[in-house]
């Protein structure tokens, strides 16, 4: 109780883990409640979970709970898939990848993850994923980080397209990026250039100051 009281004052550090893969994991109790961090940036349950629940608030919740399938790439410890289940009340199938069996462990012990009756944790590479699943999706989020960086992998054109094939006809991607320099701006708008006249794209600048979220919508 007196950690949870100080943690008003000042953050109170749980645990501190490394990874081969995340570099640095950290739970912190943050004025009451549990967050994933990493060394430069929030992974979970902080800012993190306000941003993507923007995102989905864009799309609309009740569109959301209409949906039978939802893919998220980028788990973390999972506040995106606790939103989904616990906010919106989504009942369909939810599939998380993420290739940090490490920060999956967390979010079972820390967060209650795996409590997530109807959702389904892959442990493997989202670019591997893609590249295999025949799986189709009517909501696939995107949120990959190794602290601060976005893999390469996620603005190239292949990629992009394999992602599109995935997603049903009315379907919708929402993607997190983080902009810290032009460059990422100028790369985020490369990204928009990307989709031709069957998507629907909206971008959403500076949602908790350096992050910019995409909806994409499928039209045909």
């Amino acid at each position: 109780m007196l950690r949870k009281i100080l943690s008003y004052f000042i953050p109170v550090n749980i645990l501190k883990r490394d990874s081969a893969i995340s570099q640095r994991l950290e739970v912190t109790l943050n004025n009451g409640k549990l967050v994933l961090d990493s060394k430069n940036t929030n992974y979970s349950y902080g800012s993190l979970q306000r941003i993507l629940r923007k995102g989905l608030q864009y799309i609309g919740f009740e569109r959301i709970r209409g949906f039978n399938n939802v893919l998220v790439l980028g788990v973390a410890g999972g506040s995106v898939i606790k939103t989904l289940a616990d906010d919106i009340g989504f009942k369909g199938t939810i599939t998380g990848v993420e290739i940090d069996p490490k920060v999956i462990a967390l979010a079972n012990t820390y967060f209650g993850l795996d409590k997530v009756e109807n959702c389904n944790v892959i442990i493997t590479d989202a670019f591997e994923y893609v590249l295999k699943c025949t799986e189709k999706y009517d909501l696939i989020i995107i949120d990959i980080f190794k602290d601060t960086i976005m893999p390469n992998f996620l603005f190239e054109e292949f990629f992009i397209q394999r992602v599109n094939n995935m997603l049903n006809v009315n379907g919708f991607i929402l993607f997190n990026t983080m902009t810290l320099t032009e460059k990422d701006k100028e790369r985020n708008v490369r990204y928009r250039q990307a989709f031709n006249e069957n998507f629907s794209v909206r971008m959403y600048p500076k949602v908790e100051d350096h992050n910019e979220l995409f909806t994409i919508k499928k039209l045909g």
